[in-house]
C-alpha cells in the first residue's frame, strides 16, 4: 500500500450493509435536487470517453496517465475522462445556456495513478456542474456566494439523512471560513498544505481555501491545478472536518473558469502554449465560449462524510489492494 491508512479506534459502521445502500441513494437523490435548485442547474448526460485529439480531457496535474484505447470504427485514440471541466463549458455554449443558468451531470472516471487510501480510489464519481456567468461575476465575492449555496445544500442533505437514520450525527457547519492559500502559508510557513488544511478545518468546521494552482511566496503551489480551466486566482477547495477520520475532507474542487487573459497567462506559466491549437482553447481565447463557474463534488466522499464511514470503499465498489482489504477488515471496515 502506497499510502498510510487511518483506522479510527473501535470503529464500527452505524449502518448495516443494506442500510448503507439505501442511505447512499437517499444522499445522492437529495443532494442533487438541493444543488440543482440552489444553482439553477439542469441535469444532462455526459461522455465517459473523449478523443485524445479533441483536447477536452482534463490533464489534472499533467503527470497522470489516462486510460486510452483505439476503436474499431472511429479513427484516433479514445481516452476515459479524468474530469469534465472543459466538456461542460463547451456543452453550455452548444445547448444555448445564458448567465444564471447551468448544468450538472454524473461524472465517472478512472484515475489509474491515484493512491488508494481512506479517501482516494482509482474510481472517481462526482457531480460535475457548470454555470454561465457574466464578466462582472468574476470576483471573489461571487465565488464565495456560490460556495455558501453549495455548503447549505450539503447541510440540508445531511439533516434529511439524519431524519431517516437518527443514529447518524455527522456535523456540517454552514458558516464557511474563507482563507487564501497564501494567507494559510503565511500563517504556518513550516507546515505542509495538508497540515494547514487540517488545522483550519478542525477549528472552523467548513473551510474554503482559494488561490490554488499558482506558485505561492515559497515558490510552491498549495496544490496542483491544470492551467486551462480554473482561474488560479478565483478558485479553491471546499473542506469539511471529518470527525470519524480526524482530518479535513475535500468534498469539492471548484472555481471561476479562465477567461482569455488568464488562460494565456497560465498556459505560459505551465509551458503548455501548444494547447492553444485545440478547439476548446481557441473558444476561450477567441471569446466564443461563455464565461462560467463550475466544479466537481465527490459523490462517494459526500456519502462517507454524511454516513460516517471510515473508508471510501464502504460506499463505492472499486478495486483495492488485497492487503488493504484484509487490514481494513481486521479494523471493522468492510469494503464493498
Amino acid at each position: 500500500m502506497s499510502m498510510q491508512l487511518i483506522f479510527p479506534e473501535q470503529y464500527k459502521s452505524k449502518l448495516t450493509l443494506r442500510e448503507t445502500q439505501r442511505a447512499i441513494k437517499l444522499v445522492k437523490d437529495t443532494f442533487q435536487l438541493k444543488l440543482s435548485a440552489a444553482l439553477n442547474l439542469d441535469r444532462v448526460t455526459a461522455p465517459l470517453m473523449v478523443t485524445r485529439e479533441s483536447g477536452i480531457n482534463d490533464d489534472l496535474n499533467g503527470v497522470e496517465r489516462k486510460v486510452h484505447f483505439t476503436m474499431k470504427e472511429v479513427a484516433g485514440t479514445a481516452e476515459v475522462v479524468q474530469s469534465l471541466a472543459k466538456w461542460k463549458r463547451m456543452a453550455l455554449a452548444r445547448y444555448g445556456y445564458v448567465p444564471g443558468e447551468g448544468i450538472y451531470t454524473d461524472m465517472n472516471a478512472i484515475r489509474r495513478d491515484d493512491d488508494c487510501d481512506n479517501t482516494h480510489s482509482l474510481f472517481v464519481d462526482q457531480w460535475d456542474w457548470e454555470r454561465v456567468i457574466t464578466a462582472a461575476d468574476r470576483t471573489p465575492a461571487f465565488l464565495q456566494k456560490t460556495v455558501k449555496k453549495i455548503v447549505n445544500a450539503l447541510a440540508d442533505t445531511n439533516e434529511a439523512v439524519q431524519r431517516a437514520y437518527p443514529q447518524l450525527n455527522a456535523k456540517i457547519t454552514r458558516d464557511v471560513y474563507f482563507i487564501t492559500a497564501q494567507e494559510a502559508e503565511d500563517r504556518w510557513p513550516d507546515l505542509t498544505p495538508k497540515q494547514r488544511e487540517n488545522l483550519l478545518t478542525e477549528q472552523y468546521g467548513t473551510v474554503f481555501i482559494s488561490g490554488i494552482g499558482g506558485a505561492l511566496k515559497s515558490g510552491r503551489p498549495h496544490d496542483g491545478r491544470a492551467p486551462d480551466y480554473d482561474d488560479w486566482s478565483l478558485n479553491g477547495d471546499i473542506l469539511i472536518w471529518d470527525a470519524v477520520l480526524g482530518a479535513a475532507l475535500e468534498v469539492s474542487s471548484m472555481g471561476i473558469r479562465v477567461d482569455a487573459a488568464s488562460m494565456k497567462s497560465q498556459l505560459e506559466a505551465a509551458g503548455a502554449t501548444e494547447r492553444e491549437a485545440f478547439p476548446y482553447h481557441r473558444g476561450v481565447l477567441e471569446g466564443t465560449l461563455p464565461l462560467t463557474v463550475g466544479g466537481g463534488l465527490g459523490q462517494s466522499r459526500i456519502c462517507m462524510l454524511i454516513l460516517q464511514k471510515a473508508h471510501i470503499g464502504e460506499v463505492q465498489a472499486a478495486i483495492w489492494p488485497d492487503e488493504m482489504r484484509q487490514t481494513c477488515a481486521e479494523h471493522g471496515i468492510m469494503l464493498l
